[in-house]
């Protein structure tokens, strides 16, 4: 099974973007998230999502400007940020649960929770 993240690029500070997340492979995550990194710093949790999509949870960060969604049928994860702050500038990567793998011990902010991850996309917000 494998991530792939798309949908990164350059915006202002106040504008929207929409990052996207496909799985390939025959069976759908079990949670999902998007974490991200700036250099010289750690990978930090952004959101994340449970497999019915019914859950969701956010870094306080980001809270009330970015939304998680899901749509299993079509093995895909996004995250729609808003009001982009400079901030907000980092690599941001998608991560799974794959069905094989026992995540349950941790919580859905944990980076220990996923097994499967994609290789990351830019995104850049210029103030």
């Amino acid at each position: 099974v494998q991530l792939q993240a798309s949908g990164g690029g350059l915006v202002q500070a106040g504008e929207s973007l929409r990052l996207n997340c496909a799985a390939s492979g025959r069976f759908s995550m079990e949670a999902m998230a998007w974490f991200r990194q700036t250099p010289g710093k750690e990978r930090e949790f952004v959101a994340a999502i449970s497999w019915s999509g019914e859950s969701s949870y956010y870094a306080d960060s980001v809270k009330g400007r970015f939304t998680i969604s899901r749509d299993n049928a079509k093995k895909m994860l996004s995250l729609q940020m808003s009001s982009l702050k400079a901030e907000d500038t980092a690599v941001y990567f998608c991560a799974g649960e794959s069905p094989a793998y026992d995540g349950a011990p941790y919580y859905y902010s944990q980076s220990e929770r996923y097994d499967v991850w994609g290789q990351g996309t830019l995104v850049t917000v210029s103030s």
